[in-house]
């Protein structure tokens, strides 16, 4: 069996035991269905693209760790998941700020899978509009999550407060969208030769 195989192997036994935990006796069952939906979607994305359109392992990988953490703010709420309380603790923060690394990592995942699809399918011809479109991406992709928040928050009150997280800080949305620009950025510049030089093996 190929090295491909047991990668694939590998990530799907991490996700699916992720998940189970995640399931078992959320704080909110509610907000657990709001939370992990996405990781579910991205799981049957990625079982297709396994097949049809061979992801690089790093963008693999990164999903992954998305999935994983939308899978754990699901099971304890993103207000109240422990780690966070402990280094709010720490470092004297006044909220969990477990959401900001929600967002942050929203940016930075999706800026990765954005930069395989316009680089593989060549949708720019000259070289510095990739990196423009994909943070522009990112910061749309991260408005319109906060949209669905809102929506939500319209539709189900019960729901409602776990899933927003706000915990009462007023300017919670715009805090949201720049830790997901700030993410998009730096993924760029950190792992924009690294995703090269695995797009390059890809091709081969």
């Amino acid at each position: 069996m190929t090295g491909r195989f047991w990668s694939a192997l590998i990530w799907a036994l991490v996700f699916f035991a992720v998940f189970i935990w995640s399931a078992i006796a959320p704080k909110d069952r509610a907000t657990w269905v709001l939370e992990v939906l996405p990781a579910v979607i991205g799981f049957a994305l990625v079982a297709w693209c396994f097949v049809r359109f061979p992801l690089t392992p790093l963008v693999y990988w990164l999903i992954l760790a998305h999935a994983i953490v939308l899978m754990v703010g699901g099971h304890y709420t993103y207000a109240e998941v422990p780690l966070f309380d402990w280094l709010g603790d720490r470092f004297g923060w006044e909220r969990n700020n477990y959401d900001k690394l929600g967002h942050f990592v929203q940016g930075f995942v999706p800026a990765l899978v954005a930069r395989e699809v316009v680089i593989r399918f060549q949708v720019f011809a000259q070289r510095g509009w990739p990196s423009f479109f994909i943070v522009c991406f990112c910061l749309a992709f991260s408005a319109f999550y906060e949209l669905i928040e809102w929506w939500v928050a319209l539709v189900s009150e019960q729901a409602a407060e776990s899933f927003l997280g706000t915990q009462g800080y007023v300017w919670d949305t715009q805090s949201d969208m720049a830790w997901a620009l700030s993410g998009a950025i730096l993924a760029l510049g950190l792992l924009g030769r690294y995703h090269d030089r695995q797009l390059a093996a890809l091709d081969r």
